[in-house]
Formats: structure tokens, sequence, C-alpha cells
């Protein structure tokens, strides 16, 4: 059995990968995000990680596509209690902005898609520095406070307005962050370690990563000369083209093969193992693609692999 981790101050405990809920309503189906959701939660898997805009990016669609399957699946599962959902605001086109009034509605909204009481983790999708951080977190408090949402979290937002937030919170008594979300893989460090990952730690906060697998190129499919058939083809390749990109698989490679374990599974365990680090976000669109994700539960790599990557991630 998996030992579950603990999120940050809060009481929420979850399983060390986080599966992500972004190509629900996108590149899998209805019957497709049933089935991954059912494999997930049959492994030991309880945290569910999605968006209220997730997939308005998508031809057709005009956002909540995620939630109101991931809504679905719950009610007919009857598993409620036993699903951390993870949800975010501020990018919704219907709910767009960080406005107090606005975190509000949306939270309302997603509560009728996700066709539940509660939000186990609501974080700012995207931080907006126009709007006060005190009008933030005080909205998010009221949504505590009202029993709507357990934890609150943030996402893309800077290493100062993050502190700023924190100490809102501690200086009004007012709900305090819990988890952050930040783009974190081994091909993408600058953008959570430093400044950042600083005030999380002093903080207490669980990071939560997101593109944890750098959009797939870390699955090890992205080869030279190969073409893959993918919505993200285009964004996973360009790591081909540096030479950190290159120098990362190979070590992914030789990890791997004397693990026996799937690229994509050391490259998880690697983040998995970071400072601050709680459960990695990634989504799987197909059964597939899933035993190499849930398998960083069981992954542990040695002090020596681990420097290995992180000497050529650097």
């Amino acid at each position: 059995m998996t030992s579950l981790r603990k999120l940050g101050s809060s009481d929420l405990e979850v399983f060390p990968l986080s599966l992500g809920g972004n190509v629900f309503g996108w590149t899998a189906d209805e019957a497709q995000s049933f089935a991954v959701l059912d494999a997930y939660a049959a492994a030991g898997g309880n945290f569910v990680d999605t968006a209220d805009s997730y997939s308005a990016f998508a031809p057709g669609n005009k956002g909540g596509e995620s939630e109101t399957i991931i809504g679905k699946w719950v009610k007919a599962r009857g598993n409620r209690a036993d699903v951390v959902i993870a949800t975010k605001v501020s990018q919704h086109p219907d709910y767009p902005g960080l406005s107090g009034a606005n975190i509000k509605a949306a939270a309302d909204a997603s509560l009728r898609r996700l066709d539940t009481d509660y939000i186990d983790l609501y974080y700012t999708h995207f931080d907006r520095p126009e709007v006060p951080v005190e009008e933030i977190v005080g909205a998010l408090d009221e949504l505590v406070k009202a029993g709507k949402v357990r934890s609150i979290g943030a996402s893309n937002i800077s290493a100062e307005r993050l502190q700023e937030s924190l100490d809102v919170s501690d200086r009004e008594n007012l709900a305090r962050y819990v988890a952050l979300q930040p783009h974190y893989n081994l091909v993408s460090r600058d953008t959570y370690e430093g400044a950042l990952q600083d005030v999380a730690s002093r903080a207490g906060l669980a990071a939560v990563p997101y593109f944890s697998l750098a959009a797939g190129f870390l699955t090890g499919k992205y080869r030279p000369g190969t073409t893959v058939d993918s919505a993200r083809a285009g964004r996973a390749g360009q790591y081909l083209k540096s030479e950190r990109g290159v120098r990362v698989l190979a070590a992914l490679d030789e990890i791997a093969q004397a693990r026996g374990a799937e690229i994509a599974t050391v490259a998880l365990a690697w983040l998995a193992d970071r400072p601050t680090v709680a459960a990695p976000i990634a989504s799987a669109r197909t059964l597939e693609q899933l035993p190499a994700l849930l398998a960083v539960a069981d992954l542990s790599l040695t002090d020596e692999e681990s420097a290995k990557l992180t000497a050529a991630s650097a």
C-alpha cells in the first residue's frame, strides 16, 4: 500500500502522483477519462488536478469540460470522500481574473460542474498583479469559512507576490496557502528553483509541479528523426534542440535501463524527491500511458542516480 503524503500544513493526504485532468474532455472523451480515473483510483490514487478553464483552448469547448467529467465520475462511483479534487480559478472565459467577486462566482460554477459541496484544494491559476493580495486572499478566506473550499493554493505566481500573500494571511488571520503549483521538471528547473522555492520551503508549502514530464518529452518518446502523434508534439520536440535536453535523455536512458523502469517513471521519481515537492502532476490520455506514471509511487532513486540527473539537467 503506497503511503500518502501530507499536503503542506493542511489535513489533506495525497498519493505521490497527482492525476492531471487537463486531457479530460480534450484528447480523452468521457469514456476514456472514466477508464483512466478508475485505474488511477484502483492503484490507490486519490489526487485529481483540474481547472475551471480546462479545456476552453480546444476547438468547440467553452471551459469546464474537465470538471464536468470528474464530477460525473465521482457521482457514478460514489467516492467523493476518497478523492482530493484540486481545481483553479482565473482563466475560465466566463470568469476571468482574480477579483474577489469573480473568485467567489467562479468557485460556485466549479462546484456545480463538479457536482459537489466542496473543493478540496482551490488554486489561483495565474496571478493578477493588478489585484491586491488582500482582495484575493480575503475572497479565498470567505470560501474556506463558508465550507466551500478546504484548502487554498497558488500557481504561476512570483516569489514576491507569494510572500506578500502569506504575510497578509498571517497578519489578518485569514486562510493561508498550503500548496504551490509551479512549472517544474528536469528540463525546466529555473521556473521554480531559487526565490520561489525558497519562499515555499520557509512557509512549509507543498509543491505540486505541472509540466512534470515537459509536455511528454521526458517520457523518452521524442527522439531525433521521430514523429509523434500528439497535441503536444510541437512543444515537446523543442527540448530535443537543446544540449540539456539531450543530456537529460541520456541520463534517463541509463538509469531506466539499469532499474528496469520506464523513462517517465525515472523522471517523475527525480521530481517527487526534490525539496518541497509532494506530488508531481502527470496526465494520461489512455490506460496504456498510466502504469509508467503510477510506478513513481514505488521507485526511489539512489543518491547517485538523483545526482546524475541533477547534473545532467543543470
